[in-house]
């Protein structure tokens, strides 16, 4: 069964390491924390000119990487072979090279830290090669997070760096960035270099560093459309409108359409109460209470017709059924059938 990759980094700090990781699936970031945290630690500095090889998939052959990874160590106790772009081996499982790995698997060297960057792309799990790796080393199968799984994970990640972060701020910064966890973090990093010791991010500061704006953004749209703010929502209408590329149109309408689809979910629930929704959503309660505000305010037929209209402007922002509309009328016009 594949690992989880905060569970391997766990063992990899406690200098736990195993003979063998295949790395793979659509989530680089994971991919690359894994691999970067043992090219920088499983060997000290003075060992790495020696004992610390970085290979190209599109350069070597399973042959190659096999020669590299039954060299014994000089004057260090162990040597590490990183595959980086290993998706780009050729014949990678082709019969030749997948036995070739699986009797080096089965009689792996123990001095050597063998690991494969395997992005964009998964082994077959029905493959000799695959269950080799899966018995004799350690495979994390890197997914892409779920939009709904993204504000707990940047939790846990600010918490890790002995930073707090409040929900809001991080509903705010996941709406706008999306699962692009490289540039989360990256934008994290840009607000936590700016303090000295321990910070808790707010809206304000992620308004202040990363440049998204605490009262125009897709989070507030959201807002001024569950409490049906005719008068907020056309300002922040008209804000997008004139600034389309800091606020493209297709990702708020994928926004806008889960809210909206969650909200006829929600409608339907007999509980219709915080717990029972956010139980239900998978949604914390300060979002839940916009849910509830909402249902108030929009009948089953009103949800229908707002997804309707989601589902034309989505049509329009592709160039179907458009005509001369840019982004921004697109826009006015979507936020007018929704609030009419």
């Amino acid at each position: 069964m594949p690992h989880k990759a905060e569970d391997v980094l766990k063992q990899l700090r406690k200098k736990e390491y195993a003979p063998v990781y295949f790395l793979q699936g659509d989530e680089p970031y994971f991919i690359d924390q894994i691999a970067d945290y043992i090219e920088k630690n499983a060997l000290q500095e003075h060992e790495k000119s020696f004992n610390q090889m970085v290979l190209y998939g599109k350069d070597v052959a399973v042959s190659d990487i096999l020669s590299q990874a039954r060299r014994f160590p000089m004057m260090a106790e162990r040597q590490v072979v990183i595959v980086k772009e290993a998706q780009s081996i050729n014949g990678f499982t082709n019969k030749e090279p997948s036995e070739l790995m699986v009797n080096y698997l089965k009689q792996v060297v123990p001095s050597t830290i063998l690991v494969f960057c395997f992005k964009g792309k998964s082994l077959d799990k029905r493959k000799a090669i695959y269950k080799a790796f899966e018995e004799y080393g350690i495979v994390v199968d890197a997914k892409k997070m779920y939009d709904n799984q993204l504000p707990a994970w940047v939790g846990r990640y600010v918490q890790s760096l002995k930073c707090t972060i409040t929900e809001e701020a991080s509903y705010l910064l996941t709406e706008h960035i999306g699962n692009d966890l490289d540039r989360l973090t990256n934008e994290i990093a840009k607000i936590q270099t700016n303090f000295e010791g321990p910070v808790n991010i707010t809206p304000e500061l992620i308004e202040k560093y990363v440049g998204i704006s605490k009262d125009y953004n897709v989070f507030e749209m959201q807002r001024a459309l569950a409490s049906r703010d005719v008068l907020k929502a056309n300002k922040i209408a008209q804000y997008f409108a004139a600034n389309p590329k800091e606020h493209p149109l297709i990702p708020l309408i994928s926004v806008l359409f889960g809210f909206y689809s969650k909200l006829l979910i929600a409608s339907r629930q007999q509980d219709k109460s915080e717990a029972g929704l956010a139980q239900v959503l998978r949604l914390p309660p300060f979002v839940v209470r916009e849910y509830k505000q909402a249902l108030h305010l929009y009948n089953v037929q009103q949800l229908m017709a707002s997804i309707q209209a989601l589902h034309l402007a989505d049509l329009q922002s592709k160039g179907v059924e458009s005509g001369q509309k840019d982004e921004g009328a697109i826009l006015t016009e979507l936020v007018y059938n929704i609030l009419h």
